[in-house]
C-alpha cells in the first residue's frame, strides 16, 4: 500500500513527486511513479534533444523544484550560468541537469516503475493500478500526469502521403535519423519546434532546407499571456461555469505556431546565407512519384521534396483514453463536452484522485501543459491536502 502514486514520468509527474516529497507530504518509500519509460523525462528529452533545442521558452523560476529559485542557486553552485535574456531562460543542458540533481537528491530512483498502466480501478477508498505486464500497486492517491506526447499530429494528406513515400517522417518519430535524409528536405510547421529543426537540418544540408508554414512568422515570447500566470487572467477563467467557453478560452488564449524574436532573427540570417528558405505555403495535398514527392500547395504552387520532416505538434485528443474512459465510465466521473475532466479548485477529480497537465487544462488554463501548468497543478493539489 502506497499513499501517492503518479501516472506519467514527465515534466508534470516529476514536478508533482517533488513537491510531495519537498513539502513533506509524503516520503520516498510511500510514493510511486509509474512510466513507460527507463528513466524520468525520457520522452521530453528525446524530444527536445531531436531538434537541438539550446534554451528552453521559460523563465528560470519554472522548473521541477519546489523552490522558485532552485535552478537559480543550483546554477550557481555548479558555476554553470547557462541561461539567456532577461527572463534568464535556462539553457536545456542546464535544465535536465538540474532535473537529475533533484531525482538523486529526493531518492527518486527507488520510486520509479517502469511500466505502463492497463486499468486504474476504485477499491473501496483505495486505488488500485494495474499494468500491462500484470503486476497491480494499491494507493491511497493517485495523481494523473499524461501528457499527449505518444500523440504526434499528421496531416490527412501525410497520412496518405506515407503509404507510398518513404521519406516522410514526424520529427518526433523514435526512429527518425536527422543526418540520414535524402534531399531537398522540408520542414512542416511554423512554430518553435519547426524553427528549431530548420535551424539544426540548416547546418547539416545547407542550402538544401525549406520550411513551409501556412502564416507568416507569429513572435511572441512566451506561448501565451503572461497575465495567465496569475490571478489577472486565472481568475475570470475559473470563474466561468461554461466548460465550453473555458476551452475556448484556451485555444484563443495559446499561441499556436509561433517562435521567440531570437529564433525569428537567427532564421532570417540563415535565409541571407543561403542556407535556408521558407515559404508561406499550406498543403493541400502530396503525390509521390519515385523519389520525389510533390507538395500542392492551396495556392496551386508546388514543392518539390525528397524528405519531408513534419513539426506539427501533437493530437489534442484525451490522452490514455484507453484506460482512462473505462475508468470515466464505472466511476461516473464529470466531464466537459471536450472529454477533459471537470474537477474541484484542488484538481481533485474524485476522492484520492487527481490530475495535472494536459488533464487539468479546464481548470488550470492555457498554461496546464507548460513547466508553470506542472507547478500551479502540484500547488493546488498541495493546497487541499
Amino acid at each position: 500500500m502506497y499513499e501517492w502514486i503518479i501516472i506519467g514520468g514527465g515534466v508534470q509527474g516529476m514536478t508533482m513527486a517533488s513537491f510531495l516529497l519537498q513539502s513533506k507530504k509524503t516520503e520516498a518509500e510511500k510514493l510511486r511513479v509509474i512510466d513507460p519509460h527507463s528513466k524520468p523525462l525520457e520522452n521530453w528529452r528525446n524530444c527536445t534533444e531531436a531538434i537541438s533545442m539550446p534554451f528552453l521558452r521559460s523563465p528560470s523560476v519554472h522548473h521541477i523544484e519546489m523552490n522558485p529559485f532552485g535552478l537559480e542557486r543550483f546554477s550557481k553552485q555548479q558555476g554553470h550560468h547557462g541561461f539567456y535574456g532577461r527572463f534568464k531562460r535556462p539553457s536545456l543542458e542546464l535544465f535536465k541537469t538540474h532535473c537529475d540533481h533533484i531525482y538523486r537528491e529526493l531518492n527518486l530512483e527507488n520510486c520509479w516503475i517502469q511500466g505502463r498502466t492497463k486499468t486504474l480501478n476504485k477499491t473501496g477508498e483505495h486505488w488500485k493500478v494495474t499494468l500491462a505486464d500484470g503486476k497491480t500497486l494499491i494507493s491511497e492517491n493517485v495523481v494523473l500526469a499524461i501528457g499527449i506526447g505518444e500523440q504526434p499530429h499528421w496531416p490527412e494528406w501525410a497520412e496518405a502521403a506515407k503509404k507510398n513515400f518513404d521519406h516522410i517522417y514526424h520529427i518526433f518519430d523514435k526512429n527518425l535519423n536527422l543526418g540520414n535524409l535524402p534531399g531537398p528536405v522540408v520542414v512542416i510547421g511554423g512554430g518553435m519546434t519547426a524553427a528549431h529543426l530548420s535551424n539544426k537540418l540548416a547546418g547539416l544540408y545547407p542550402g538544401e532546407v525549406t520550411m513551409l508554414k501556412r502564416h507568416p512568422f507569429r513572435v511572441k515570447l512566451f506561448d501565451s499571456d503572461p497575465g495567465w500566470l496569475g490571478p489577472k487572467k486565472q481568475r475570470t477563467f475559473r470563474m466561468n461555469a461554461d466548460y465550453t467557453s473555458r476551452r475556448n478560452h484556451i485555444k484563443s488564449a495559446r499561441h499556436r505556431g509561433s517562435i521567440t524574436r531570437d529564433l525569428q532573427m537567427k532564421l532570417h540570417h540563415l535565409k541571407k546565407r543561403g542556407m535556408l528558405e521558407w515559404k508561406d505555403f499550406e498543403v493541400e495535398q502530396a503525390a509521390a512519384d519515385g523519389k520525389t514527392l510533390t507538395l500542392h500547395g492551396k495556392d496551386s504552387s508546388l514543392i518539390q521534396a525528397g524528405s519531408v520532416i513534419l513539426a506539427t505538434g501533437f493530437m489534442p485528443s484525451l490522452p490514455g483514453k484507453e484506460w482512462i474512459n473505462p475508468l470515466i465510465e464505472r466511476e461516473k466521473l464529470t466531464c466537459a463536452d471536450c472529454g477533459y475532466p471537470i474537477v474541484n479548485e484542488h484538481l481533485q477529480w474524485d476522492r484520492g484522485l487527481y490530475v495535472t497537465g494536459a488533464l487539468a487544462e479546464l481548470q488550470v488554463g492555457p498554461i496546464a501543459r507548460n513547466i508553470s501548468g506542472a507547478r500551479q497543478a502540484a500547488e493546488l493539489i498541495l493546497s487541499g491536502l
